[in-house]
């Protein structure tokens, strides 16, 4: 179930903490899916990892791990998790840049997706891109997610506005 060809997901360690430090402080990896683009210390990345990624009732986060070569390669999860109304938010990066697109995002994805909907018995999953990110917004209407909305010049990246775009997909919308 947490697994594909090329990858595995598990859940969130404390050893992970210094490798998600060297991502979460990697303008490169954060460009397209951070807002703030902060550079954090080890305290608050240990802290971060410890109270929101590992014991969070409201999150589930999982390391994304190449099987070829057992590395972690970047980090998934679902965040704002509301059991009653049966739906999350999902956020991902894949912090190893050697292994930018090669379908590896898509994998990953598609794991925490069917988790989603098949085990957690979720209704709905939505998710929060930048504009600029055109791969990503391939990869998220390939998987069925569907664009709910915009809100309008709200990250400034570069010296210019960009939107921030809502997307959504239902259970029954889910291609895996």
């Amino acid at each position: 179930m947490f697994s594909s060809k090329r990858i595995k997901l598990r859940k969130v360690e404390k050893g992970d903490t210094e490798k998600y430090h060297s991502w979460r402080n990697d303008t490169d990896v954060m460009f397209s899916t951070n807002p703030s683009l902060d550079v954090y210390s080890l305290d608050d990345t240990r802290e971060f990892v410890e109270n929101v990624l590992i014991h969070s009732d409201s999150s589930k986060s999982y390391m994304i791990i190449e099987k070829e070569n057992e590395v972690p390669i970047g980090i998934t999860s679902l965040i704002n998790i509301d059991y009653k109304n049966r739906n999350a938010e999902c956020i991902i990066d894949i912090g190893e840049k050697e292994y930018w697109g090669q379908g590896y995002g898509t994998e990953a994805l598609s794991i925490l997706l069917n988790y989603a909907f098949q085990e957690l018995n979720l209704h709905r999953v939505s998710l929060r891109v930048f504009s600029f990110n055109e791969k990503a917004i391939k990869l998220y209407k390939n998987l069925g997610f569907k664009e709910e909305g915009n809100s309008r010049q709200s990250l400034y990246r570069n010296g210019q506005w960009h939107d921030i775009l809502h997307m959504g997909i239902l259970k029954e919308e889910f291609i895996n």
